[in-house]
């Protein structure tokens, strides 16, 4: 097929307008990356762009010795984790039947969930609700309220629907049961819907914030989101670095140490993401080509 010269114009133009898009994204991170691995030298000068002068890892170094950020790594794996197994296996056990044609209710339970999405209990009766329950200064309460996204759940619901009635079908005249079924056939067959969620929920976990201000009391349970942000809007976690010998206090700066708690942030989550861009291209192109 012949491409006209006004859609060549067009593509050019659209490629050029995500270009800038997709720097305006990279480069903010590749400064951070930059000043993480500076020389503190050269950051105080102000003559660090976007490659690090004078290579030097001591910002990790201080970080990771003078700080608690290894103990809100942990913390955070253990509620991404943990969160991402209960919201996919409850999002699972509800999407599954909602997607059953002879399912009892179906369209009440659909409409009753979809109406979560446009009302909700709001912030102070969840906190009632939360404190009541004696969730409170456990990770139980970041699960909880985050257990089931409406909007993922509506996602994988409509994805099983779209699986052949033929494969069902077959599995029932071979005794297959509704949970076999279920695990055998129905899930195998979604994992790029499955993956996509997952990504989606772990990101969530991983950043959640306010919940954990919220609920969280005891510091040693905060995770990296929290433990970061108070380390940049305030100087109480850089004063524990202080405690350190004296020959190393002058080792980093403030500026660099900031940036290699940043980067300790956003790195597991950019790892992350090329073991799943598979499964995003395979749902991409499921149902792309008919046979």
């Amino acid at each position: 097929m012949r491409v006209s010269f006004n859609e060549k114009l067009f593509y050019q133009f659209n490629a050029l307008v995500l270009g800038l898009i997709a720097l305006s994204c990279l480069l903010p991170i590749v400064h951070i990356a930059a000043l993480s691995m500076s020389d503190p030298h050269y950051i105080v000068s102000g003559s660090v762009s976007f490659w690090p002068k004078g290579w030097s890892f001591d910002s990790y170094r201080l970080l990771i010795d003078g700080t608690r950020i290894m103990q809100s790594f942990l913390n955070s794996v253990v509620i991404t984790v943990l969160g991402v197994g209960l919201s996919l296996a409850f999002t699972i056990l509800a999407a599954y039947p909602l997607a059953r044609t002879y399912m009892y209710g179906r369209r009440f339970f659909t409409l009753a969930i979809v109406f979560t999405m446009l009302f909700s209990g709001g912030m102070i009766p969840t906190y009632l609700v939360i404190k009541s329950l004696g969730l409170m200064n456990t990770y139980g309460a970041i699960w909880l309220p985050s257990l089931i996204s409406t909007y993922y759940m509506l996602i994988m619901r409509t994805f099983f629907a779209n699986i052949p009635g033929e494969l069902e079908e077959a599995a029932r005249m071979d005794g297959c049961g509704e949970f076999r079924y279920l695990i055998r056939i129905v899930l195998p067959l979604s994992l790029p819907v499955i993956a996509t969620v997952a990504l989606f929920y772990a990101v969530g976990y991983w950043n959640s914030f306010l919940s954990v201000l919220m609920y969280i009391q005891d510091t040693e349970k905060y995770n990296l989101a929290v433990l970061v942000q108070q380390m940049i809007s305030s100087q109480s976690l850089l004063q524990e670095i202080n405690n350190l010998p004296v020959g190393e206090q002058t080792a980093a700066t403030p500026e660099g140490i900031k940036s290699a708690g940043i980067m300790i942030m956003v790195i597991p989550m950019l790892l992350i993401y090329p073991f799943l861009q598979r499964y995003f291209i395979q749902g991409v192109m499921i149902g792309a080509i008919k046979g």
